[in-house]
């Protein structure tokens, strides 16, 4: 359980680093906020909402991206494929943000919309997160903050936040249940059903893989998430994962494959030679772009979708 913890802690800095990103970004990086889009298939997944919450949702765009935080109403949107190209796999997405804000649009639903184009089901999960201070200059002075305190020598930085990621696996299980409860309707095969997350969702895709006994999974894809040794349940999926060793926030670790590996269940690790943190589908002139190639391979080959 201690590797885990570690695991999750790192999750914070991980997806704090979206905000910050690689140094490519680092001149866009400005918030500006935006009206909350609309969102007419999101389903509301009634898994209540967030203590000691006093500011209401609310969006903001930052490299282009819209971006939502204060979430305290857990939702899924489904992204079904053409029932032509449907193959029966499904995929829940986890955008990440460190638990305190959600990358909607490159870790949601442009990855959604990639997956249905292949003709699997996508479903993007808006799970609850942290509240944060209200106004977006005090947020935007808050992330400063943590980014000036993790670059710190390590006997100088402050504590890291630690988070119990109850309500987040609470909305990831309601997810599921969800799914499965229209899985006929929306042409779900519930024996192909995976989770991808990125970043902080990737650590709730672990989470989920790791503790919760009302899902199974059939295979998961950490994208860019912490990569500590864990300790694998006997019934854990085969898994994919994606990073780039330009990552500032990688330094190595390959724990958590070894873990796998030990545990003598299916892993793949594509290390990129660049990508930064928080690439979604890809930026420009990155070897990370091609991820995504891989990973429609690797469910290939591993039977999950025909060739």
């Amino acid at each position: 359980m201690q590797r885990q913890l570690n695991v999750f802690l790192k999750l914070l800095v991980l997806g704090l680093a979206c905000l910050n990103g690689a140094a490519t970004f680092a001149q866009d990086g400005k918030m500006y906020p935006i009206e909350a889009p609309k969102e007419p298939n999101a389903i509301p997944l009634g898994t209540g909402g967030v203590d000691d919450q006093p500011a209401k949702e609310s969006w903001f765009r930052q490299w282009g991206d819209p971006m939502a935080r204060n979430i305290s109403t857990a939702t899924l949107t489904p992204f079904l494929a053409d029932p032509k190209k449907a193959n029966g796999t499904s995929v829940i997405v986890a955008p990440g943000g460190g638990f305190m804000w959600l990358s909607m649009g490159n870790e949601g639903w442009e990855v959604a919309e990639a997956l249905a184009a292949k003709g699997i089901n996508a479903f993007v999960l808006k799970y609850r997160l942290q509240p944060t201070v209200d106004s977006l200059e005090g947020f935007e002075n808050q992330m400063n903050q943590r980014f000036a305190d993790a670059a710190k020598p390590a006997n100088e930085r402050p504590a890291r936040p630690q988070w119990n990621l109850k309500n987040q696996l609470e909305d990831a299980e309601a997810a599921y249940a969800l799914i499965n409860s229209r899985a006929k309707e929306w042409n779900v095969d519930m024996k192909k059903i995976g989770m991808m997350g990125f970043s902080a969702g990737a650590g709730l895709t672990m989470a989920t893989t790791l503790q919760s006994k009302k899902v199974e999974l059939a295979f998961i894809a950490p994208i860019y998430g912490g990569m500590d040794a864990v300790e694998v349940p006997k019934n854990a999926p085969p898994m994919f994962v994606a990073i780039a060793s330009d990552d500032f926030l990688f330094h190595g670790e390959t724990g958590l494959i070894k873990s796998w590996y030990d545990a003598k269940i299916p892993v793949e690790l594509h290390l990129y030679q660049n990508g930064g943190h928080g690439f979604g589908l890809g930026n420009p002139d990155r070897t990370s772009n091609k991820w995504f190639d891989s990973f429609m391979y690797w469910l290939e080959v591993n039977g999950f979708i025909k060739p």
